[in-house]
């Protein structure tokens, strides 16, 4: 059946037996020549994992690997909310089919006969989730039995009470995916610890291009638009703007090293951004701080600045950091999550300890005293991005693709199972009767 390229589905009456039936055979377990990928993404704005997916739909479909790999987007849309945001004409500017699933509220049970009616149209041979909340939805639908299940681990960002029990569902749903697809070695032992099988673990780091600088009229311009004066060194921060990634503590550090000329740049947007602005203001640095706010193209950013931090208390694999490596600035950064597993093999980067404002000041200084180790650290940073390139983030994914379409759902092994004793007992009946 033809695709539209954006569909909202508001029927939310519970699916037929054809519809049900339609979605419950497991498919063959021999690689098709166009694998069909369905990823479930929930997000309004392009995200980190969002860019991610796009970058990597639009890469992988033009491949020459013997697995022709087409994704189709489906995302959740709230009736009070527009049908189109940032996300949505991502996609649709990349030229990836996007379907819209209505609900109501966070967990609307209603949206379980949509989840089925669009598997069963689009037939997809692998299903991809990213949250908690598309984890659990595949696993209280059931599909986790009738389709092959990539479930995307990114880690856990939100820290109150209420979200850590809500983070608690990928005990129940994680553990019964084909794959679960982390970013580092830490996060990969998290799942362990809640339940889920290390032969069904992968570990995958983002991908990051080579980088394009800007032109040096854009960064001038953007210079004086921030109005940083010539002398002054730029340190860029890039994030969502939340009490996880550590800000508060690179906002004291520029508190400490208030002696020096120095402009900070925080790029990104978030809850805590009144909060920051705030803290700035009563650190006395509301004239050394520049929140830049969300910004789709960040490039012009990191050619402008002259040393990258990234102050995290949590991190898996941070696009930001790959995209400072690539673009070959020295960078100060917290040896959270994935950092070191990314920048320790050629030391391009200088590690601190989280939460700790007074290492963060004393290793900026040392990076701005220091030509030389910043010249060291740019070209370890550029070298190692190179590791990370979208190519070998491509090829690992077929990769994983092709193993996940060697192993066949647990429905569809019990559909053979049944198939095949049903031909036993007519073969004997027929061998009775002949006799």
């Amino acid at each position: 059946m033809g695709w539209p390229r954006v569909t909202i589905d508001g029927e939310l009456a519970l699916p037929s037996r054809a519809e049900w039936s339609a979605v419950r055979p497991g498919k063959p377990s021999s690689a098709p020549k166009r694998v069909r990928i369905l990823d479930f993404m929930e997000t309004a704005s392009v995200s980190g994992p969002a860019k991610n997916v796009i970058a990597f739909a639009q890469r992988v479909g033009q491949t020459n690997s013997p697995l022709r790999v087409n994704i189709a987007i489906a995302t959740f849309h709230r009736s009070n909310s527009p049908a189109s945001n940032e996300f949505t004409a991502a996609c649709q500017q990349a030229g990836l089919d996007v379907h819209l699933i209505r609900e109501r509220f966070l967990f609307d049970a209603a949206v379980i006969p949509a989840i089925l009616r669009l598997i069963a149209a689009y037939d997809p041979d692998i299903v991809q989730t990213h949250s908690v909340k598309s984890h659990f939805l595949m696993r209280l639908s059931g599909m986790h039995l009738y389709r092959r299940w990539i479930a995307f681990h990114h880690g856990y960002t939100r820290t109150s009470l209420k979200n850590r029990l809500y983070n608690r569902l990928d005990r129940m749903s994680l553990p019964l995916a084909t794959r679960v697809v982390t970013v580092c070695h830490p996060f990969a032992s998290a799942l362990e610890g809640i339940g889920v099988s290390p032969e069904r673990i992968v570990i995958r780091h983002n991908s990051v291009r080579a980088f394009s600088p800007s032109t040096d009229d854009r960064v001038a311009q953007l210079r004086r638009t921030l109005g940083i004066s010539t002398g002054t060194t730029v340190l860029l921060t890039v994030g969502r703007l939340s009490s996880e990634k550590g800000q508060c503590d690179l906002m004291q550090a520029m508190q400490l090293l208030r002696n020096r000329k120095l402009r900070l740049i925080i790029v990104g947007d978030g809850p805590d951004r009144q909060k920051l602005k705030d803290a700035a203001r009563t650190l006395t640095l509301a004239d050394s701080i520049t929140f830049a706010g969300h910004q789709k193209d960040v490039t012009p950013y990191y050619t402008l600045a002259d040393l990258m931090v990234l102050p995290s208390h949590t991190e898996g694999s941070p696009n930001c950091l790959l995209e400072a490596m690539a673009a070959g600035l020295p960078i100060v950064a917290t040896a959270v999550g994935g950092v070191p597993e990314i920048v320790s093999a050629k030391n391009a980067a200088v590690l601190v300890e989280s939460g700790n404002p007074a290492a963060l000041a004393g290793a900026i200084a040392r990076l701005l005293d220091d030509e030389s180790l910043r010249s060291q650290i740019s070209t370890a940073a550029r070298s190692t991005a190179s590791a990370y390139s979208p190519e070998s983030y491509c090829a690992a994914m077929l990769s994983l693709y092709s193993d996940c379409l060697a192993e066949v759902p647990p429905h569809a092994l019990s559909l053979a199972l049944d198939r095949y004793q049903a031909s036993t007992a007519s073969t004997e009946r027929n061998g009775a009767v002949a006799e």
